[in-house]
C-alpha cells in the first residue's frame, strides 16, 4: 500500500483531537453464546486479531508530510503489531449488559495512541458461555460512519469468508488513492473547487448567522470535564415502520421526534425550564455517492431545533418532519449545518492551528449530536456466536456533552448515547426517557388506529 494524503476533514478530526477530547467514534456489538459447545474466549480473541491483521486500512497511521505544509498523510506502519490494537478485558458485574456498558465507557475515555494505527478492540466478556461484547474504536480521521461500517465488517464471519474468497481468487484490495493527483484529473479538480468555494462563502455566512446564546440545558452549557459515560435504549422497528407508514415521514424523523420527547422528559424531570425552541441538533448527512470509493470522511449536515417545547409527541414528529424536509429542499451544501465542507477550502496549516478556534465554536452552532449508522441487514456473527445487538457510538466534540447514535439490526433499532460524565450523571434516565417516549408514540399512533381514528394522510 502506498502513501495518501488525509482528506482535509479528515485532517480536521485529526487536530481537533486533544487528551480530554478524544475525536474516536466506536461500537458496542453485543453476541449471544454460540449454539452447542461454543468457541472460548482464547479463539475468539485471536479470531478477532487474525481478521483485523488482514484489513489493509488497520495497518494505516498517520505521518506528518513535508508538503503541503501542515500536511499529513496515511502510510503503512511498518511495525504493526495487532496484539497493540486488540485486548481482552472481563466485567465482574452479575448483570453483563450494565458491565459492559459501564466499561466501554471508560475504555471511550481513552485517547487512541498517536504514532500508531488510530483503532482498537476490546473483547468483553463475562461468564464462560456467556454473551459477549466487542467494543471497536476508530478515530474520526479514520472513519465516518459508513465507512466504519465498511472497515468493521471484517470481523464477522460472514463478511470475512467473502472477503477471503475474493483474496484467494486473485482479486487485489483497491489500493489507497494516491496524495499525487493525476493530472488528467487536475482541469476537473480546478474547476470543482471554484464552484465549492462559492458554496464555502455561502456557508460561512450561514454559521455566522445560526450562532446563538438562547436558553439551554444546564448540561448543554457545563465546560467539558472528558469523562464518558455510556447508556443504550432499544426499540423495535416493525413498531417504528408502523407508526411512519401512519404518520408519514421518514424513519429518521420519527426517531427525532422521539429523541426530542426524551429531552423533554428528561429536562422536565430535572425541574428545567423547557426552552421554546431547541435544543439544537447537529444532523450528519453522508455525501457519498453511490459506488464511490470509501476513503476519506464525506459529511455535512442538517441543523434541527428539537421542539422540547411541544406537549403532543404527534405535533413534535410533524414539526421535525416540516424542518428536515426544510433542509432536504436546500440540500445538504447549504446552510450552517453544512460547516463540513469548508475543511475542503482551507490550507493544512489552518487546520493544525486552528482547530482550537473551531472546537470551541461547535457549541455555538449546535448542543448535541443525533447520527443514523447503516448496517447491513443480513444475519452476522463471530466465531459462530449471533450478533444480538450493536449500538453505535459517536465522538463528543469539545464543548459538547451529549451525542446521540442509531442503528437498525435484528428487528430492533440500537440507541447508544454517549455523554460527558459530569455533565450528564443521569445518562441512564435519559435513555431510560427514550424507550418511554417510543412506547407513548406507538400508543397514540396504533391506538388511536385501533380506536377508528383515521390516520393523516402519507407525506411523500
Amino acid at each position: 500500500m502506498g502513501t495518501e494524503l488525509l482528506a482535509p476533514l479528515d485532517l480536521a478530526f485529526w487536530h481537533l483531537e486533544s487528551d480530554a477530547h478524544p475525536m474516536h467514534l466506536g461500537a458496542l456489538a453485543v453476541f449471544a453464546p454460540a449454539p452447542g459447545p461454543g468457541a472460548s474466549p482464547d479463539h475468539v480473541l485471536e479470531l478477532l486479531r487474525t481478521r483485523a491483521a488482514a484489513i489493509p486500512r488497520l495497518r494505516m497511521c498517520v505521518r506528518d508530510v513535508l508538503l503541503p505544509v501542515g500536511g499529513a498523510a496515511w502510510t503503512v506502519d511498518k511495525d504493526f503489531d495487532v496484539h497493540r490494537h486488540v485486548r481482552r478485558v472481563a466485567v465482574a458485574d452479575d448483570d453483563f449488559m450494565a458491565g459492559a456498558t459501564r466499561l466501554a465507557g471508560e475504555l471511550m475515555e481513552q485517547p487512541l495512541e498517536r504514532g500508531l494505527p488510530p483503532w482498537q478492540l476490546y473483547l468483553i466478556g463475562g461468564a464462560d458461555g456467556g454473551p459477549f461484547a466487542v467494543l471497536v474504536k476508530l478515530h474520526h480521521a479514520l472513519a465516518d460512519g459508513m465507512r466504519a461500517v465498511a472497515i468493521g465488517a471484517g470481523i464477522f464471519d460472514e463478511i470475512a469468508a467473502t472477503t477471503a474468497r475474493s483474496v484467494s481468487r486473485g482479486r487485489p484490495a483497491v489500493p489507497p488513492r494516491s496524495w499525487l493527483p493525476d493530472p488528467r484529473e487536475m482541469a476537473g479538480m480546478a474547476l470543482g473547487r471554484i464552484g465549492e468555494v462559492g458554496r464555502a462563502l455561502g456557508v460561512g455566512a450561514s454559521v455566522v448567522r445560526a450562532g446563538r446564546l438562547g436558553l439551554r440545558s444546564t448540561a448543554f452549557t457545563a465546560p467539558s470535564s472528558g469523562t464518558r459515560r455510556l447508556a443504550t435504549a432499544d426499540l423495535d422497528a416493525t413498531a417504528l415502520q408502523r407508526i411512519r407508514r401512519a404518520e408519514g415521514g421518514t424513519a429518521n424523523d420519527i426517531l427525532l421526534a422521539v429523541v426530542a420527547g426524551a429531552l423533554r422528559r428528561w429536562m422536565a424531570g430535572r425541574g428545567e425550564v423547557l426552552p421554546g425552541t431547541g435544543p439544537r441538533a447537529l444532523v450528519p448527512v453522508s455525501r457519498r455517492r453511490p459506488g464511490g470509493a470509501i476513503t476519506g470522511n464525506r459529511l455535512s449536515a442538517y441543523l434541527l431545533d428539537l421542539p422540547v417545547g411541544a406537549a403532543d409527541p404527534r405535533e413534535r414528529l410533524r414539526a421535525v418532519r416540516a424542518a428536515m424536509d426544510r433542509n432536504k429542499a436546500a440540500g445538504p451544501l447549504k446552510g450552517a449545518g453544512a460547516v463540513a465542507v469548508l475543511a475542503d477550502q482551507l490550507h493544512p496549516l489552518a487546520h493544525r492551528f486552528g482547530a482550537p478556534l473551531a472546537a470551541n465554536a461547535a457549541r455555538m452552532l449546535f448542543d448535541l449530536l443525533v447520527t443514523s449508522v447503516p448496517l447491513p441487514r443480513s444475519a452476522l456473527s463471530l466465531a459462530g456466536c449471533p450478533l444480538s445487538a450493536l449500538y453505535p457510538m459517536a465522538p463528543l466534540a469539545r464543548g459538547q456533552s451529549l451525542a446521540v447514535a442509531l442503528s437498525t439490526y435484528g428487528g430492533r433499532v440500537h440507541v447508544g448515547l454517549v455523554a460527558d460524565g459530569k455533565a450528564l450523571p443521569d445518562l441512564d434516565r435519559l435513555a431510560a426517557a427514550v424507550g418511554e417516549e417510543f412506547a407513548e408514540l406507538e400508543e397514540l399512533v396504533t391506538g388511536g388506529l385501533r380506536s377508528g381514528a383515521r390516520a393523516p394522510e402519507s407525506v411523500t
